[in-house]
């Protein structure tokens, strides 16, 4: 899931270390992206498979994927935006990085609500999903530990679109109709007409 705008209180600071320091990070965030799956991409609609080994490799693909989701500077990042179909994924939890494998998310109550979401794999795409307020999350950690969370608001909303993912749904999927019709006329390659 991409993170909302960032503030940019540097903007407007002249130094060249914080102008270098900025190039430096979207650089970083272009080369991520490029190593994340993008729209359109078939292992964004496939269905991820329980995840049955804790060991050495899966410790490296956890590893792969916190890093490039915060070099792309994302929320949080499912095993499938990377092609590899196991049921993992990994997010920010109030500043913690959190890995959940095999996860099973439970709305606690009936209270909804709509904000606009984007995704690592949908570019500038911004489209209104009505989520969970409160979720239950039951998982295991990278080690094969379980893990029990109970969240509500944005950690909530994150655990509910990564969960989407690794069933092969996308926000597109979860939006109204104009919203999907506007978001898929950004995501559609231009006809380039040459002479």
């Amino acid at each position: 899931m991409a993170e909302h705008d960032h503030d940019h209180e540097h903007e407007n600071d002249e130094t060249e270390g914080v102008d270098d320091e900025e190039l430096e990070r979207a650089a970083r965030r272009l080369v991520a992206l490029s190593r994340i799956r993008q729209y359109g991409d078939s292992a964004l609609r496939m269905k991820a498979r329980e995840v049955e080994q804790f060991d050495e490799e899966l410790a490296r693909l956890v590893e792969r994927m916190t890093s490039l989701m915060h070099e792309a500077q994302g929320v949080g990042l499912a095993a499938t935006q990377v092609g590899v179909l196991r049921r993992l994924f990994v997010f920010v939890d109030d500043g913690e990085d959190r890995v959940l494998v095999n996860p099973v998310v439970t709305p606690v109550g009936d209270d909804t609500e709509v904000e606009d979401e984007g995704c690592l794999s949908l570019g500038p795409v911004r489209v209104p999903v009505e989520r969970a307020v409160r979720v239950q999350l039951e998982a295991k950690d990278a080690a094969g530990e379980p893990v029990s969370l109970s969240l509500e608001g944005i950690d909530a909303r994150v655990v509910q679109h990564e969960l989407d993912h690794l069933d092969g749904v996308l926000l597109l999927d979860r939006t109204d109709a104009e919203s999907r019709r506007d978001a898929l006329s950004q995501l559609r390659p231009r006809l380039v007409l040459t002479s």
